[in-house]
């Protein structure tokens, strides 16, 4: 038997694109916290170089982790009927986050050039609101793939069991960190990366 690693390609990008993302929403964190908007907007402005190049960078982030999981669906084999549904599944979620992804890059865009806008939270919120949505949807379709194949089942039900609870969040409380999409992702970036498939 000869072991290889199909998907560590796919798993890096997914990682680095989660990294740059955590990095990028780094910068005046503390303003998500915080419930005055006149004190929001003080931080703000006091690091305004930070935040503004903390919204490329989280943009960026954004972008690269449907790449990742974009070349992790693609590099999925569909010869039988469970790697077909494996496939599948993971064209669905690459598809989910590729959908999502401008939403949240424009998210960012406002954030970066309105400080003010943002610290009052005015504007509407359907564009982060979809892109959440479209997240759910995502490790849904992830969850299947993974459980549909070889994969050590703790990763797949991690994806999977993910999907109906920042769901459940999202319908009640109309927002959601998205922090918890990417630490969900770049874990399953992770053990793409050291998932070893063997053939005989």
């Amino acid at each position: 038997m000869s072991g290889k690693y199909p998907y560590r390609r796919a798993g890096a990008v997914i990682v680095a694109g989660t990294v740059v993302w955590f990095v990028g929403i780094s910068p005046v964190s503390r303003v998500y916290l915080t419930p005055d908007a006149q004190e929001r907007l003080r931080m703000l402005l006091a690091g305004q170089r930070g935040w503004i190049l903390g919204q490329h960078l989280a943009a960026a982030g954004t972008v690269a982790v449907p790449v990742g999981f974009a070349a992790f669906a693609r590099a999925v084999p569909g010869k039988d009927p469970s790697s077909g549904r494996a496939r599948k599944w993971a064209l669905a979620a690459a598809g989910a986050l590729l959908a999502g992804a401008p939403l949240f890059v424009y998210s960012l865009s406002r954030r970066a050039s309105d400080l003010e806008r943002f610290a009052d939270f005015r504007g509407s919120n359907a564009p982060f609101l979809m892109y959440s949505a479209l997240h759910v949807v995502a490790l849904g379709a992830l969850g299947g793939s993974l459980l549909s194949s070889p994969a050590k089942r703790w990763i797949g039900w991690t994806a999977a069991a993910s999907a109906p609870l920042f769901g459940g969040i999202l319908l009640a409380k109309k927002d959601i960190p998205p922090l918890v999409f990417y630490l969900v992702e770049g874990t399953t970036g992770a053990y793409l990366m050291t998932w070893e498939e063997t053939k005989n």
